[in-house]
């Protein structure tokens, strides 16, 4: 019993989780997780360990093979894969990338098998069939046939434009080209046509179109530098470096040409971060890893060439294996939609029974026995009535809306187009506009209940600004003259006395300039010289104009202060700095380089000043700035010491001068705290997903005002204590897994109060029971297991899941109580896994918005995606629904389109099966007067035309320009947005509200008609109540009285709606006198039948008055029940459309003030800072320099900044 359950899979509780840290990446392997741990191993495990040595060695992880130049290599057998029957193809995918769905000879096949893939086109279709058949149908096949083919041909024309634009979007990037060799030389090639074991050269600014390996490149030691915007969001530089023998040996083209090396790695994967491979080459094998490899979609900066081979092709990079699986997204009212037309499909079959039984009895009772009535036919009761069965499902087949779905699908066309030309959405100072990449969720952007939003380029504009000092104790920054006193209004200091100021930093502080140029304070000087010297940053030069590229954006935002105070960095090598002091260059020799990492979190450099003197200076990452003068003899003992490297940095960085501190500022975008808290007042929650470190969401939480201080902060450690007294709170109830339990939801927290939730990744995974699991390494023995043990593992494993759901459960309905949520240092996974969460647990619709490529999976996940297109390149936008610019345009995205576009789908959605229903039920009471014989209430024509045009433009411009309020009330009461989530305007109860409405107006237009048809005589003696008049009668009351509802229904009104409906209603007059005339009845004698129907029938007063008092019945109550219900039960619409005038001449509303309360100090803001370690190394062994240049010439750059070359002087 101990084997079985040494051998489980079990949850690793050993480790505590930490909050530094990202969470193991998505794709580890059992065997790296193993790795990670430091365990005795058992003696029987190395036995077998020795014993599987033994063997022939074989890497399971690296079962990927390349051969360079080599294409016929990867062509070989044991490298296909069976796609389908005997259809084989290789398992190295090729590079051309395939996003489209249709081509010119699989377009109409293909389309025509997915549109009668729905229920109701396949639903006409069948009864297009049935209406060939005699002895059923009493319906022309027109009536069936026009309407499909219009509604076939409006969704094909749609989809073909939207496929359209996905081929020219993939001909664009499969098009690209780069040099590949062929042939032993370089050829221009287009990345479709790339393989996996390529040679290819990238030139700078070029994308790299595969994942490939590193061989060489124009820089110094085959360095390469890559932007990386695309991939992780990041848009500093990063820099690569290939192998020292390749960086030797393929420099040129012939050399590249004859290469032949053989790599062995890891199989695709989407772990950005990690790779794993051996490369065999000159009898010699060269272990690979992550800082050796190009990965697709990043864009090669500041090197002139380089060279790469193959490894992963098109779907197989990790770019593409990163962005999730693409997901069908259908809106909620899409699922409700379908249920009504199912619930319609019950209705329709039942009527149709009852009819057709009612049609047996009537043959049985009356029909056998009329001789006028006899047919020729001797069929019994029961079959008729069967063949009458499919004649009823013919004829009430318009309650079923055969235009329904391509109304819906127009009217979102015509959405997604408001939101494209919506000007208030377009970012001028980058000519974005906004883009509905979607047309089927429109209406869902009104029913959103939870964001969740990435930070970085999301909420913040990922540009650091220099804002304050502190320097001796004396504060700079604020308003004010060189005098020191302080002004409200005052002009930005000039700073075109400093040839080197890049003349965008925005600083009032005039006091400061007096300050240095008058140099008073030497600490002011000092300050800004140590801004200048003591960092990792590197220049280089374009057009003259100095560059700094920086390895986190704080380090840059400082050292362009100095720059701009008149402290200017110029060039560095590797062991000395060049620096402009107020216009006097001077070069300082930098004798070491204490570099940034995450436990020290500060730098040192050591330098030597012209005058022979040795100074420390300290840039700590909390931006105090520090300094001392050291002895030589010491630093020389120190640098001595590599042994114990960080324990000499510690004995330097003591004792220091504190000079002064920094205060720099990610600036959020415009607008944010305004958003947040517009969306918090429609009951949107919004939870910030991020990657950063947790002081730095938590600074951020509170800037965008997501956080105050009254807000109560629960970490980690804290929710994992609440939940787990829940789960014992719930065993002791009778267990978490008992069947019949009744459920119990107790709130964690009391009411009252403001409470936020932040934590991380590391704590997310163990509070979800997420944690990666281990195999336990102890020996499997091999006898077979007993029933018992089965059945218990089983059982065991159930438990399990059970614990593990419910857990995820109870700490949604906790984060759920929070105003707010902060997930930090959260992996891609993670991030959709807490969409999930939500979307499962708390069954509401969810909105996810980042920008960048690590965000795409997250917004594959929740109901609507939304790509910021902006600092970090365009990943997130392409696995995107919409996107814009600024996450400001979100309040308007929600709140007016979304509104807007609820509200009128909805009303579309009401009307239209009030329409359909009122239209088709005449035929039921009609059965009742014609022995139930599915004879028609109406002219063919009629029922043919009916959707089609008489009713059709009046609800599609409802459903397209309809609005409740205006835009600007919109936005100033975002509290509408709550009757969205709620599904208050179209749900069950207001469907079968629509379907008795019809019931009720098919009533009054049957039977008003039939009483005033009743032993009537018209005015010329002429009888009135023949059926083709009474048909008329009917069909002219019901076009009048369903398009003067859809005015009632209208409460934005325009001369296009006006028209549209009084032009309906002219147009079926016009087209009823035509089909009536005798011409046309002389041309198809057997297609129109009602000739002179109409223009007898409608001379009649007795006939208009019919028609007016059916419409007049029909409409009052409506206008009785609207009336009533504006005033006594008014809405929150109803009330700002009473006022709306009023509202419009009222201020606007206005951010909120925030709290102060004494004794409460400003936050420190933390949040740009590097948390890797940084490139001191690079700059310090010289890889990056160039040797034959001068010091000035030799620029260089970190791995996260942006590398140029100059040219010679």
């Amino acid at each position: 019993m101990s084997t079985e359950r040494d051998s489980e899979t079990t949850f690793d509780e050993d480790s505590q989780p930490n909050d530094e840290v990202v969470p193991y990446s998505d794709d580890e392997t059992e065997d790296e997780l193993d790795d990670q741990g430091s365990t005795v191993e058992p003696e029987q495990n190395r036995i077998n360990r020795e014993a599987e040595e033994n063997r022939e060695p074989f890497r399971k992880e690296c079962t990927w093979q390349v051969k360079a130049n080599d294409r016929k290599y990867h062509e070989q057998p044991h490298f296909m894969n069976t796609k389908f029957f005997c259809i084989k193809e290789s398992k190295y995918a090729n590079n051309a990338i395939k996003t489209y769905k249709y081509n010119v000879f699989t377009f109409i096949p293909m389309n025509l098998f997915e549109q009668f893939k729905r229920a109701a086109n396949l639903y006409f279709l069948i009864l297009l069939i049935l209406q060939a058949i005699p002895q059923i149908s009493t319906l022309a096949w027109y009536t069936t046939l026009v309407p499909l083919l219009l509604v076939l041909g409006v969704t094909a024309i749609k989809d073909l434009v939207d496929d359209v634009a996905r081929h020219k979007m993939d001909k664009e990037i499969n098009n690209r080209t780069c040099e590949v060799i062929k042939d032993g030389r370089f050829k221009v090639a287009k990345w479709k046509d790339i393989q996996v074991g390529d040679v290819i050269r990238l030139k700078k600014n070029d994308f790299v179109p595969a994942d490939i390996l590193l061989l060489s490149s124009s820089e110094p030691n085959s360095l390469c530098y890559v932007e990386t915007a695309e991939l992780d969001g990041e848009t500093n530089l990063k820099f690569k470096m290939s192998l020292e023998i390749t960086d030797q040996y393929l420099q040129r083209e012939d050399t590249l040409a004859t290469f032949d090396g053989f790599i062995e790695c890891e199989e695709p994967n989407n772990r950005l971060d990690k790779f794993t491979g051996t490369l065999f080459w000159r009898n010699t094998s060269f272990p690979l890893d992550a800082d050796k490899i190009l990965l697709r979609g990043c864009v090669i900066r500041n090197t002139d060439f380089c060279h790469g081979l193959v490894i992963f092709a098109g779907a197989d990079t990790k770019i593409m294996k990163n962005s999730g699986k693409t997901r069908f997204k259908r809106t909620k009212i899409d699922y409700l939609m379908n249920y009504m037309v199912y619930t319609i499909f019950v209705v329709l079959t039942l009527l149709s029974a009852g009819l057709a039984i009612g049609h047996a009895y009537w043959e049985a009772q009356v029909g056998n026995y009329s001789w006028y009535l006899y047919d020729g036919e001797d069929d019994t009761p029961s079959y008729r009535g069967f063949l009458n069965f499919w004649g009823y499902i013919i004829v009430l087949n318009t309650m079923v809306p055969i235009s329904l779905y391509v109304s819906v699908e127009v009217i979102r066309l015509g959405q997604s187009h408001f939101i494209n030309w919506d000007l208030q959405m377009y970012y001028a100072e980058k000519d974005t506009p906004a883009k509905a990449r979607t047309t089927t969720l429109n209406e869902q952007l009104g029913q959103i209940h939870y964001i969740f939003s990435d930070k970085t380029g999301t909420l913040t504009q990922n540009i650091m600004t220099f804002k304050k000092c502190c320097i001796n104790g004396q504060i700079y920054g604020d308003h004010r003259d060189a005098s020191q006193h302080n002004h409200n209004k005052i002009e930005q200091v000039d700073f075109s006395w400093n040839t080197y100021a890049d003349g965008k930093l925005a600083f009032y502080d005039h006091y400061l300039i007096e300050q240095i140029q008058s140099g008073k304070e030497p600490e002011v000087r000092q300050f800004f010289f140590l801004l200048a010297v003591c960092h990792t940053v590197m220049v280089d030069r374009t057009d003259g104009q100095l560059n700094y590229q920086a390895a986190s954006p704080d380090e840059g935002a400082l050292v362009n202060a100095a720059r701009n105070f008149g402290f200017a960095f110029l060039a560095r090598t590797q062991n000395t700095i060049t620096i402009s002091e107020l216009g006097t260059e001077r070069t300082y020799n930098v004798l070491a380089i204490l570099d940034f990492n995450s436990d020290r979190k500060r730098m040192s450099i050591i330098g030597k000043s012209p005058s022979e003197s040795i100074f420390a200076n300290e840039t700590l990452r909390t931006l105090c700035l520090c300094y001392k003068e050291i002895e030589e003899n010491n630093f020389v003992a120190s640098t001595n010491r590599d042994e114990a490297l960080d324990k000499v940095y510690e004995e330097i960085e003591k004792d220091l001068i504190l000079l002064g501190a920094t205060a720099i500022e990610d600036k959020l975008q415009d607008g944010v705290p305004e958003t947040i808290s517009k969306l918090a007042k429609a009951d949107i929650k919004i939870w910030v997903l991020t990657g950063d470190k947790k002081e730095t969401a938590e600074n951020i939480g509170f800037a965008c005002e997501l956080l105050t201080e009254d807000t109560t902060i629960c970490y980690g450690e804290d929710i994992n204590s609440l939940l787990h007294a829940r789960m014992e709170n719930q065993r002791n109830r009778g267990g978490v897994y008992a069947k019949f339990a009744p459920p119990v939801q107790e709130p964690f927290f009391p009411p009252g109060g403001n409470r936020a939730l932040i934590i991380t990744g590391s704590w997310l995974n163990e509070i979800l029971l997420e944690k990666k699991t281990k195999r336990s390494k102890i020996l499997k023995l091999k006898f077979p297991r007993t029933e018992e043990e089965r059945r218990m593992r089983t059982q065991s494993k159930r438990r399990l899941e059970a614990k593990k759901e419910q857990r995820q459960k109870n700490f949604v309905d906790l984060a759920c109580e929070c105003s707010a949520v902060i997930c930090c240092r959260v992996t891609p996974k993670q991030k959709a896994m807490v969409v999930d969460l939500v979307k499962r647990y708390k069954k509401a619709i969810t909105l996810a918005i980042g920008d960048g490529a690590n965000d795409g999976n997250m917004i594959k996940t929740a109901h609507i995606g939304v790509g910021i297109s902006g600092q970090e390149g365009m990943q997130a936008v392409m696995s995107s629904d919409y996107s814009f610019a600024q996450f400001r345009y979100l309040q308007r995205l929600l709140l007016v389109h979304g509104w807007w576009s609820y509200i009128r789908m909805c009303k579309f959605l009401r009307y239209f099966f009030y329409k359909n229903f009122a239209f088709t039920l005449v035929h039921f009471w009609y059965s009742f007067f014609n022995g139930y014989s599915a004879q028609t209430a109406y002219e063919d024509w009629f029922i043919t035309l009916y959707n089609v045009l008489y009713s059709s433009l009046p609800v599609l411009l409802m459903g397209l320009l309809d609005q409740d309020v205006s835009d600007k009330l919109s936005l100033r009461f975002p509290g509408l947005h709550i009757v969205g989530q709620r599904d208050l305007l179209f749900n069950y109860k207001r469907f079968f509200v629509s379907l008795l409405h019809g019931v009720l107006t098919s009533m009054i237009l049957f039977f008003i008609p039939l009483g005033a048809y009743l032993q009537t005589v018209g005015q010329d003696g002429e009888a009135p109540s023949d059926y083709q008049s009474f048909a008329v009668t009917i069909a002219s009351a019901l076009v009048i009285t369903v398009n003067f509802q859809i005015g009632l229904d209208t409460s934005y009104w325009t001369f296009v709606n006006a028209f549209s409906i009084f032009g309906s209603i002219a147009l079926y007059f016009g087209i009823m006198f035509d089909i009536h005339s005798a011409g046309i009845h002389v041309l198809f004698p057997s297609t129109f039948q009602f000739t002179g129907t109409a223009s007898n029938a409608l001379r009649q007063p007795y006939i208009w008055l019919t028609i007016i008092l059916t419409v007049a019945v029909c409409s009052l109550p409506v206008v009785a029940i609207r009336f009533l219900s504006m005033t006594i039960w008014a809405s929150e619409s109803d009330k700002i459309q009473k006022h709306r005038k009023r509202l419009k001449a009222e201020e606007q509303w206005q951010r909120r003030q925030q709290v102060f309360r004494r004794g409460v100090s400003s936050r420190r803001s933390a949040y740009a800072f590097s948390h890797q370690r940084g490139y001191a190394d690079l700059i310090s062994s010289g890889r990056s320099i160039r040797k034959k240049r001068s010091p000035l010439d030799a620029i260089v750059a970190d791995g996260t900044a942006e590398y140029r070359r100059t040219g010679d002087s």
